[in-house]
């Protein structure tokens, strides 16, 4: 399970595994049509941005294939796109690249950390020390919807 940054040239890869994660992982959460909304197959080329400009980090599975992401959000101190493979769930991978964004903070003086956390990804979170600060929602033009979130932080 190699921890890596990401490249840009593999947007398209990190976009797929986006999908892939809030298909299976918010079905629960969120209805169908606004999942589908969501999760475009044609990935926006501003994604590739957010590699290029953010530290984006990614975990290599067993076979050397990217199967999970996250990145730290200099602007607003935010964890984002924290994604994992279904195959690859419950293998300590979105906790090797959230150890290594507060890491990635620590070394730029950050001390706080915050996320939006999916109704399903909320009890992970906690386990890693994060606090729920308030229920509400993030608007999302992409779904065209609101959805859903809970605000939480932890401090470093």
């Amino acid at each position: 399970m190699a921890l890596r940054r990401a490249n840009p040239q593999e947007a398209e890869t990190l976009w797929n595994i986006r999908n892939q994660a809030i298909r299976h992982g918010c079905k629960t959460s969120y209805d169908a049509e606004v999942i589908a909304r969501w999760t475009p197959d044609l990935m926006p080329e501003r994604y590739r941005q957010m590699v290029i400009e953010y530290p984006f980090y990614v975990v290599e599975d067993e076979k050397g294939d990217v199967a999970a992401t996250g990145y730290l959000d200099l602007d607003t101190h935010c964890l984002e796109a924290i994604f994992t493979l279904p195959a690859a769930f419950g293998k300590g991978m979105a906790t090797r690249i959230i150890e290594a964004l507060k890491n990635e903070a620590r070394s730029r003086g950050i001390t706080r950390l915050r996320l939006d956390a999916t109704p399903n990804a909320q009890s992970f979170y906690q386990t890693l020390g994060f606090v729920t600060l308030r229920e509400n929602y993030h608007h999302s033009r992409m779904a065209g919807a609101d959805l859903r979130c809970f605000e939480m932080a932890i401090d470093l």
